[in-house]
């Protein structure tokens, strides 16, 4: 049976799968969830052509992994072909833990980090698959030692965030964040066992930088879909607290198990199989059909957290660079008391106040390298013209219905 299959990209055109472990992987039950999980949670409630999926996200990433192995190899970057099926597994499933709506609901369904739950499932799968994946799981939790195939699926210029930058940025229609992903990769090589950019591609790393800096203020972290997702969080906790207190909930079945129980990643491992294929039915249907019921349930905080995210009718939402103070938090805290049937205490869930932060690029971590024409390297941080920006940006953000005044 001939398993080199070609996926039609929006993005890239064609792409190529071509070993038959990857094909058989993405036909797994396991991957094909990721059709169902938006890459980019709520944004489309800002843009409406965000509706991308994980799973876009996934393939498009290990193409660009391909291109990343052909590059380094022309360049006698000795990498077997067990390296590359194993670093080109690594990529496919780096995401494979996320929940519903990404990122939005990490922590508050299941209390596990969602690089936690991709490991297991890599571990499960490579139960399945009689121990073909060791080696990618090696490469993923970089225990390999040839350290730059960890640093192309996790690092500060790893094919995850090529793919992600130039894929939001093409189903936003938010150009700031169109880089130079092809050039980019044309410019890796491996130093002293290090991943690093030839000279010539210092330009395309700082629009990089610059691009993924822009798509976190104007995409990732933009004000109402910001509003969005702390809405979507209060929605699920307001549900869990419920379930707690054995208030029955319209839920679907795949929902309810981890709406009434709380797991942590430490059951996950304990109960790895039994928990993950639980894990791996839920999704963003399942979320939303959850609202659409609990619109008309009794309580008054679900039935209006619900039936605004449905109805898109979104919260008011200030942003500050320094924390909002906290008398005008309890003046408009009163204000939601005396508008809406909630006591003091609930009023957290209808009005509330936190803080985002972001870093285009840490020098705490393992920094991007430059290869200069002599064989001496150099941390990006060092030598950039027009400088990077390399500290940590905070917003506050201040959340309520805008009937609030």
């Amino acid at each position: 049976m001939n398993k080199k299959k070609i996926f039609n990209d929006p993005v890239y055109g064609f792409i190529s799968i071509p070993y038959g472990i990857l094909f058989d992987l993405i036909e797994h039950p396991y991957f094909q969830r990721l059709r169902r999980i938006k890459q980019v949670g709520l944004t489309h409630y800002v843009y409406p052509g965000a509706l991308h999926t994980r799973f876009h996200h996934a393939l498009g990433a290990m193409h660009l992994m391909q291109q990343a192995i052909s590059v380094l190899r022309s360049k006698k970057i000795d990498i077997s072909k067990p390296e590359a099926r194993a670093v080109c597994i690594a990529i496919l499933l780096h995401d494979i833990g996320h929940g519903p709506f990404s990122h939005a609901l990490e922590h508050t369904l299941v209390n596990a980090h969602h690089e936690d739950l991709s490991v297991l499932f890599m571990q499960e799968l490579n139960e399945q698959f009689s121990g073909k994946l060791d080696l990618a799981i090696e490469i993923f939790e970089d225990r390999y030692h040839k350290g730059f195939l960890h640093q192309l699926v996790s690092g500060q210029l790893d094919m995850d965030r090529l793919d992600y930058l130039n894929r939001d940025s093409f189903f936003t229609g938010v150009h700031e964040g169109v880089i130079g992903y092809d050039r980019i990769i044309k410019m890796l090589s491996v130093k002293d066992g290090t991943l690093v950019v030839e000279q010539k591609g210092i330009y395309s790393i700082e629009k990089f930088l610059i691009a993924r800096r822009l798509m976190y203020w104007q995409v990732y972290l933009h004000k109402t879909s910001l509003a969005a997702e702390q809405m979507l969080i209060r929605c699920l906790k307001r549900a869990k607290y419920l379930a707690t207190q054995g208030v029955e909930l319209d839920v679907p079945t795949a929902l309810r198990t981890f709406l009434y129980t709380d797991y942590t990643s430490e059951d996950f491992q304990n109960n790895r199989r039994a928990l993950l294929d639980n894990f791996a039915l839920l999704d963003d249907h399942d979320i939303i059909s959850a609202f659409k019921a609990w619109i008309n349930h009794s309580d008054f905080i679900l039935s209006f957290l619900s039936k605004s995210l449905i109805d898109r009718r979104l919260f008011r939402v200030h942003l500050n660079n320094e924390p909002f103070a906290s008398d005008h938090l309890e003046m408009l805290r009163h204000k939601v008391v005396q508008t809406y049937p909630v006591s003091e205490a609930d009023a957290e869930y209808l009005i509330f106040a936190g803080q985002e932060t972001n870093s285009a690029y840490s020098t705490s971590k393992k920094e991007i390298q430059i290869l200069f024409k002599d064989g001496h390297t150099e941390p990006m941080s060092n030598i950039s013209e027009h400088g990077i920006p390399t500290g940590i940006i905070t917003k506050h953000y201040l959340c309520y219905p805008k009937n609030i005044h």
